[in-house]
């Protein structure tokens, strides 16, 4: 009896898994996204290890690597709030509000490139320009490595993370520690990653509508991948530019990064992985409705005037995309000591 049982849920299992495989929304899908590995990906020349790892969590929520000792890379890049800032534009030391909306730092680490313009090339570059920018933390890499050095706890951890290095506090390492902590920062789990991965009951109908338009209208050409965008640099506005308000005149993309006049108000495809948990939307900060941000997206880069009923299944579609936050323990801070520098004045 016992046998029989397991051979019927065997065959109806196989079953189950053959009609998933035939399922052509499934096998069209398939064709131009991949679901969020669940383990730690590997990033090019910096292994990701334990050590390196847990000094990069306290990196990541150290405010001493800014000038004020008030910010750090959780202040733009909240993880429990997306891996951004929710704000339009974030506001930095001085109270400065940046040029650009904060990206999110979940699942950052399959892009091309980071940045709207793409101007570093991985996590580690990324990792060094707020730390040095001026209105955002406004810090130098020599204070950053007296800072760290004149706390006994974290040389220890340096030496850990870096073994064999001569001189492992650095500000080359500091970046390296953030990225591999950022690495882990992945979002799995997500509906569309189980819909990817056969179960095909995952999605409601009007999700699967939204999954089928998104794909037939043409909004794959710039979000498809594992990250469902950050993979290459296209025009915003291939169609039609929106208005300033959406796209400032002064902003003017990858130009800035290249001086190509093809580049003109060119950004990298946003990655579209946990959209709806991470308004305000685009480059600027301006939409923060992701209904309007879908109609925008038709009109500027697909040409076409999407109804209300497709803006709706789309939107739908989008919400399966959100999957299960990291879970970061905060980190307890070492202490200062008499030879730490104090902090500098905001204003």
């Amino acid at each position: 009896m016992r046998r029989f049982a397991f051979a019927s849920a065997l065959l109806l299992a196989t079953a189950a898994t053959v009609a998933a495989a035939e399922d052509p929304l499934l096998k069209q899908a398939r064709e131009v996204f991949n679901p969020v590995p669940s383990v730690v990906p590997a990033v090019k020349d910096n292994a990701v290890t334990r050590d390196k790892v847990t000094l990069g969590k306290a990196l990541f929520f150290e405010p001493r690597l800014s000038a004020s000792h008030l910010l750090s890379c959780n202040t733009c890049h909240n993880l429990s709030m997306g891996g951004d800032d929710n704000l339009e534009t974030s506001i930095g030391h001085g109270w400065a509000k940046g040029p650009r909306n904060a990206p999110t730092v979940l699942n950052a680490v399959f892009n091309i490139a980071q940045f709207w313009d793409g101007r570093a090339a991985d996590l580690k570059a990324q990792a060094k320009g707020p730390i040095q920018a001026g209105v955002e933390m406004n810090s130098k890499p020599a204070d950053v490595e007296t800072t760290l050095k004149s706390i006994p706890e974290y040389v220890t951890m340096f030496k850990s993370a870096f073994p064999g290095e001569t001189e492992p506090v650095s500000f080359d390492n500091v970046a390296k520690a953030i990225e591999a902590f950022e690495a882990t920062l992945i979002t799995p789990g997500a509906r569309i990653d189980q819909f990817l991965e056969g179960n095909t009951a995952v999605l409601t109908s009007v999700e699967k509508d939204g999954l089928k338009l998104f794909m037939d209208k043409g909004c794959v050409g710039c979000h498809a991948g594992v990250n469902f965008g950050g993979e290459a640099y296209f025009p915003f506005g291939v169609v039609e530019k929106p208005g300033a308000d959406v796209l400032p005149a002064n902003d003017r993309g990858r130009f800035e990064v290249t001086k190509s006049a093809d580049e003109n108000y060119v950004f990298r495809a946003a990655p579209l992985r946990n959209i709806a948990i991470t308004a305000p939307f685009f480059h600027s900060g301006k939409v923060w409705n992701l209904k309007q941000a879908v109609a925008i997206m038709g009109t500027s880069q697909l040409g076409e005037k999407l109804s209300d009923k497709e803006i709706d299944a789309i939107t739908a579609f989008l919400g399966t995309l959100t999957g299960e936050q990291p879970r970061v323990e905060l980190p307890i801070l070492p202490a200062s000591t008499d030879k730490t520098p104090l902090p500098k004045p905001m204003n």
